[in-house]
């Protein structure tokens, strides 16, 4: 039965010791998942970040018990009569370390420095198995170094032993204390050392005083042990033992609770719950200090959606400028393929015509390279310089041309605008975010005008066709229709010749005369259609014009744009990733919480029938 009992009993440990190691990993990850994030929160202190640092490795250490008080309230000597050494620890009436002492188990009794503020002490006693006793330097202000050194170090622990003289028990300084470490968390228990100078009915009355004192002014019900240090090493001097003196000194309470409240499942716990708890406590000082910087960045969100705005009107206002320019081009050729009908239309008017038959007549029968003498025809020129033809589109370079300054003076005058806007918004914002401005706001060093140049080449060649090669391809064509017209009437007259000679009959006379009068009718419409198709090549010319300086244009203004976005770079990508980095933040800070309250959920039922055993 009982070989039974103890296979049963080490079943049950080993699923316990599983169930401890599995949350610890979870425990162990969420850990470092956490300082993975700390260390970017802005106005987040150091010593949190060493907090969770420390938590990250806490399970890996054994139980600790920290005694903490003011000094010469006996906290060596109660550790030196638990070990039963009265000189492990250094006593003394004035505080002599601001070291802290960790006593660990130990086959020998030694002394290692361990680097920074803390020594740790081995020594061969049962207890230490069980536990680690931390002997801290006094909590009093008036030692501020060694009152930083042992909070400093509270996080770590397990149990808080806070001791307290029997004749000095809970003054303010003593309620103080116990309200500031009951923030941390931790199993408080107070600890009331020179019992043994109290009558038993004095000793009650310390113990009920301490009791309501707490109850009345924090709320809180404290274990309270009355002890005598000096007794408990009485009853162990000279590697002796005295049962009843060491009952007496209250000492044995110590070794109750470590064995019989303390039990595996509870220090498991306990053990499991003190890292969580560090994460916890570090966790929300990192989401309030998250918000507090989300809150401060929310007034400078508006920076970036105001540069927004401005730039969006930079660019309708640029945009403008670049439509004003495209309508006055248009104008201009409207205003030239205007006068060029005006032109065709007045060569071939009905009044016109005997002149462009004349002119026909002379190109008909080579007359009119005569009196050109190998020079170009200039008929429509003379026709298109009447009308003032190319005087519009003589004009189109320089309206084309003040673009570029147009564009180039605004571009100027905004990044201007913009960099003193955006150095009063970097002065006014706070040194934790602008410390971490990248780049100089400053005005541009120089500008690039080579997007507007590169297109004035295709412009210049589209400004000759409408000049020069419209006017030769009109007089190409004028020249035919003249010369047709010509032929059609010579023709005409050579059929009323042959008429007379061969005989006269007046009907076909009259039909020949009708075909010269047909033909000289035929001028006007000859003109129109030659209009017609001169406005559509001016008009083609004109969407050309437009398109080539319409893409120079758009890539001046993305250059300008490009500007103005760059002169305010540093100042918008900080709100942006700030923006960013925070709400990252706490989306994370807000997964790990989830993953913390599963985590304490589980360690709940640590070690229940439930948690380990059941289904």
């Amino acid at each position: 039965m009982n070989n039974l009992t103890d296979v049963n009993e080490k079943q049950q440990e080993e699923k316990l010791l599983a169930a401890y190691e599995a949350i610890r990993r979870r425990e162990y990850e969420l850990i470092n998942e956490l300082l993975e994030i700390l260390p970017k929160i802005d106005t987040l202190g150091e010593d949190k970040v060493s907090q969770v640092r420390d938590a990250l490795f806490h399970a890996d250490h054994p139980f600790l018990v920290v005694f903490v008080g003011p000094f010469s309230s006996g906290k060596s000597s109660l550790v030196n009569a638990l070990m039963g050494s009265k000189d492990l620890l250094s006593v003394g009436p004035i505080p002599t370390t601001d070291r802290i002492s960790i006593l660990r188990y130990g086959d020998d009794a030694q002394r290692m420095d361990s680097g920074g503020e803390v020594d740790t002490v081995f020594y061969p006693s049962p207890l230490l198995k069980k536990v680690s006793f931390v002997d801290t330097p006094g909590l009093e202000s008036v030692f501020q170094k060694h009152e930083e050194t042992t909070r400093k170090f509270l996080h770590r622990c397990d149990v808080v032993i806070l001791t307290m003289l029997a004749t000095q028990a809970m003054t303010q300084r003593n309620l103080d204390y116990m309200q500031q470490l009951r923030e941390y968390g931790k199993k408080l228990i107070i600890v009331v050392n020179q019992a043994d100078l109290l009558t038993e009915e004095e000793r009650e009355q310390v113990r009920t005083y301490v009791l309501e004192q707490s109850e009345d002014k924090l709320n809180f019900k404290p274990e309270i042990w009355m002890v005598s240090a000096k007794q408990g090493l009485k009853a162990r001097a000279n590697g002796s033992f005295d049962e009843a003196e060491w009952n007496e000194s209250g000492l044995y309470r110590f070794e109750q609770y470590i064995d019989e409240q303390l039990d595996d499942v509870q220090r498991l716990r306990q053990k499991l719950q003190t890292p969580l708890q560090i994460a916890q406590n570090v966790h929300r000082v990192a989401a309030d200090a998250v918000k507090a910087n989300q809150a401060v960045l929310d007034q400078y969100q508006g920076i970036a959606d105001n540069v927004n705005s401005q730039l969006q009107a930079y660019r309708r206002e640029q945009e403008k400028i670049v439509r004003e320019t495209n309508e006055l081009i248009t104008e201009k050729f409207n205003e030239a393929s205007r006068r060029g009908g005006e032109a065709i239309r007045d060569t071939f008017q009905l009044g016109r015509s005997l002149g462009s038959l004349r002119i026909g007549l002379f190109d008909l029968i080579g007359l009119s390279r005569l009196f050109r003498r190998g020079k170009p025809s200039t008929y429509a020129r003379l026709a298109f310089e009447r009308t003032k033809v190319y005087e519009p589109i003589n004009e189109l370079p320089a309206t084309s041309d003040k673009l570029g300054p147009t564009l180039e003076g605004k571009d100027l005058q905004d990044t201007d605008d913009l960099v003193k806007y955006a150095q009063k918004e970097i002065n006014a914002l706070p040194e934790t975010i602008k410390d971490k401005i990248i780049g100089d706001i400053k005005p541009p060093v120089k500008y690039d005008r080579a997007a507007l140049q590169a297109v004035r080449p295709n412009l210049e060649t589209i400004e000759n066709q409408a000049r020069i090669n419209e006017t030769e391809q009109l007089e190409r064509r004028l020249r035919s229709v003249l010369f047709g017209l010509a032929l059609w009437e010579v023709l005409v007259f050579v059929g009323m010749l042959a008429l007379i000679i061969t005989g006269f009959d007046f009907g076909i006379f009259l039909l020949l005369l009708l075909l010269a009068m047909v033909g000289l009718l035929a001028m006007p419409v000859a003109g129109r259609v030659l209009e017609i198709s001169y406005r559509n090549r001016i008009n083609t010319l004109q969407q050309q014009y437009i398109e080539t300086l319409s893409k120079g244009s758009d890539k001046q203004v993305e250059y300008g744009m490009k500007l103005r976005g760059d002169v305010v770079a540093p100042l918008t990508r900080l709100v942006e990733a700030q923006t960013q980095l925070q709400t990252e933040q706490m989306n994370q800070l807000q997964k790990v919480e989830r993953e913390m309250v599963q985590v304490e959920s589980d360690l709940t039922k640590l070690g229940k029938k439930r948690g380990i055993f059941g289904r």
